[in-house]
């Protein structure tokens, strides 16, 4: 008979679970197995190895362990006011405890004149200090025992406390597994990485990290765990590289020709910068290696990835193959099509967009075209990735904005050839170091780091509402120069109505402030048709309005070089990667350029740190690693991408040291076995293996 290793038992079989809990431990964790449940760490530590006397109680004590009696216990009003109040004793004064809820059962079960240990945070109310629904245990010599002194707390759902699986609940049963864990906990790790970094055995990590003896045990615990779950993202992600390398075939593009040096020549509309040479390069050597090409490349608004992007894209069709540039929004897509079109204006290349509003005539046309190689460059939305587009030899793919895409969606891109194109990822969205090592470890990486000569950093200035009248005046003055205006306002799902309010009561206010004839103004918001959204959009772009009001329509796709001006209203309701799109949507001329953010007096600390962060600094790096730290890895990434970096212990915006060190290693253990199949690697070599059977490599494109 096969027997199931001790961590690996469904969760239904642990004393104190049974069928009921074990369905909503699963629905509400997501775990099945003993090892499961012990993954679930602890996100913080109580330390009760200290009593305090009443006494001794201050205002600047989180929390409080105490010891003493109960008297004068009672349970006041009724029904919903209903409360249960008791004085709690000790030599050396009286503090009051108050439940709110289970008023009956706690009149039950605490007695008068037993000891017992009460644990809450102390608040002052009328001058006297309460505790509202303290922890209290009956106390034992061994509540002094250092074995229990750093209480582990869970996080928990209201579905789980209905089960009695609050965060206590949720302490009893990690117990009861670490109760028989001795010898049943495989090493998953090498023993010469375990000695090597000194880490503790995987065992005793587990014991310590959920009660820990002292908190530079519980540190070393939570050092193995972050290590460990980082350093197989790491070699896995290293071994896909490694493999692509050695297997994946790419098109070979040998030579520059016509198409590309007839653009430098005659076409280029700036020198390029040193960063964008360097780009180039290190694109045409991928293009030329014959295997294929998967690289990133990020830069800031405005650093000129378009450009490089297209040269690229020349290169391709002077070795015989057709290109196309993928964006995920039309207004994004129609942006580029403007571009690329102007750009290659005295050439002789056929460039077409595709999007859902494209019309069925049209369409036809496009896929004939592209199927006789005919039309060379194609732009286009979602709409480039449906199986009636086929392509008679794709050679490059450009896509922009690629986390607004699912994997699924751009894998499709890569199959509409038999040898797969070259893949060119760009992003104006800047990558925290951590994130781009953990999602996009197995790309090859450019950055463009410098803006195109001529180009004035952009002056943000934060603004109160107060100071609106001070705002209208600079306005006229810039107006005056000759110079355009955005003033955007929020727009968030929950609450359109309200927020187009705002913008309406926005624009009526400037309309009042800047009548006609003498100021035309544009409004957009995505309530709008697209024909309508497309024609405001249009006239602020020929200058016939001078102030454009809108929503964040505008993040991506409007440039307008005469623009100076970037008004954002309630600017603490935006995300700071949005705030930086919307600064980048100015300062693109060679005019000083200006980003106003107005705000009420109320800012939370979050909003604060986000204006301050915009004020201070227009690097695009730094203001990523900021706001990674403020939202979290999911929301940088977007929507499509949720789940993909729900890591159990490691924080990608506080780890960048373990992230390296679990990189480091993998890529030492990967130079001495590529294919991890000498014995001494074994362990690893059955983890990965037990990992991709319950999960795909969610860091792969392609």
């Amino acid at each position: 008979m096969l027997t199931i290793p001790y961590l690996d038992t469904p969760i239904e079989y642990l004393k104190g679970v049974g069928p009921l809990r074990a369905d909503v431990i699963k629905k509400e964790l997501n775990i099945f197995t003993f090892g499961q449940m012990l993954s679930l760490f602890p996100f913080r530590h109580v330390d009760k190895s200290k009593f305090y006397k009443i006494n001794e109680i201050n205002p600047d004590l989180p929390y409080v362990q105490i010891k003493g009696k109960l008297s004068n216990m009672q349970i006041i009003g009724q029904k919903r006011a209903m409360r249960m109040v008791a004085d709690f004793v000790d030599e050396t004064g009286r503090i009051e405890l108050v439940w709110f809820n289970s008023v009956k059962w706690i009149k039950d079960t605490i007695k008068p004149n037993i000891e017992y240990v009460v644990f809450g945070k102390p608040t002052l109310f009328n001058n006297k200090y309460n505790i509202v629904h303290p922890e209290i245990d009956i106390f034992y010599e061994q509540t002094l025992s250092t074995e229990t002194a750093f209480q582990p707390v869970y996080n928990s759902t209201e579905k789980l406390k209905t089960k009695g699986l609050d965060s206590k609940g949720i302490s009893k049963l990690i117990k009861t597994i670490l109760s028989n864990c001795k010898g049943n906990v495989p090493e998953i790790l090498t023993d010469e990485l375990v000695n090597n970094l000194k880490l503790l055995s995987r065992e005793q990590a587990f014991y310590q990290i959920h009660y820990p003896s002292d908190m530079n045990l519980l540190g070393k615990a939570q050092f193995r765990f972050k290590f460990e779950e980082l350093f197989f993202i790491q070699i896995r992600l290293l071994k896909y590289k490694l493999i692509r390398a050695e297997k994946s075939t790419g098109q070979v593009f040998s030579k520059v020709g016509e198409s590309f040096n007839s653009f430098y020549n005659n076409c280029l509309p700036f020198e390029l910068t040193n960063a964008q040479k360097k780009v180039i390069k290190e694109i045409r050597k991928d293009t030329g290696s014959g295997k294929q090409m998967n690289r990133l490349l990020q830069g800031d608004v405005g650093s000129g990835k378009t450009i490089v992007a297209l040269m690229n894209m020349l290169i391709a069709l002077d070795n015989g193959f057709q290109t196309c540039l993928m964006s995920p929004t039309e207004i994004l897509a129609n942006q580029h099509f403007v571009t690329l079109k102007k750009l290659l204006n005295n050439l002789d290349i056929s460039i077409e967009l595709l999007t859902g509003s494209t019309r069925i005539a049209k369409r036809r046309l496009i896929h004939q075209q592209l199927m006789d190689g005919e039309l060379k460059i194609l732009v286009g939305t979602h709409a480039l990735i449906e199986d009636k587009v086929q392509f008679k030899n794709l050679g490059l793919v450009v896509i922009d904005e690629q986390h607004r895409f699912g994997v699924a969606q751009r894998a499709k891109l890569w199959k509409k050839n038999t040898i797969p194109p070259h893949i060119l990822v760009m992003t104006a969205t800047p990558i925290p170091r951590t994130l781009a090592m953990t999602i996009y470890g197995d790309l090859d990486f450019s950055v463009i780091d410098e803006l195109p000569p001529g180009r004035k950093a952009i002056k943000t200035i934060h603004k109160y509402d107060s100071a609106r009248l001070q705002v209208f005046a600079f306005m006229k003055q810039e107006i005056k120069q000759g110079r355009q205006i955005y003033v955007v306002y929020p727009l968030i799902n929950e609450s359109e109505k309200l927020d187009l309010k705002f913008l309406m009561d926005g624009y009526e206010s400037i309309v009042r402030e800047f009548p006609l004839p003498e100021y035309a103004i544009s409004i957009v918001h995505g309530q709008m048709k697209s024909k309508d959204k497309e024609y405001e959009m249009q006239r602020f772009v020929k200058g016939e309005t001078q102030i454009m009001v809108s929503t964040t329509v505008i993040e991506v796709g409007v440039d307008v070089p005469n623009a100076s001006v970037m008004i954002i209203e309630n600017a603490d309701r935006f995300g700071l990667s949005q705030l930086h799109q919307l600064r980048g949507r100015v300062g693109r001329g060679a005019e000083q350029s200006y980003c106003i953010l107005m705000t009420d007096f109320k800012l939370t600390s979050d909003a604060k740190t986000r204006i301050d962060t915009m004020v201070r600094t227009s690097d695009g790096f730094e203001i990523a690693e900021v706001d990674l730290k403020l939202r979290g890895p999911g929301d940088i990434l977007g929507t499509q991408q949720s789940g993909i970096v729900d890591l159990r212990i490691a924080n990608l915006a506080r780890d960048e040291q373990i992230i390296q060190l679990a990189r480091n290693t993998a890529n030492d253990i990967l130079k001495d076995d590529p294919a991890i199949k000498k014995e001494k690697n074994k362990k690893l070599l059955l983890q990965i293996k037990k990992i991709e059977k319950y999960g795909e490599l969610w860091g792969r494109i392609s």
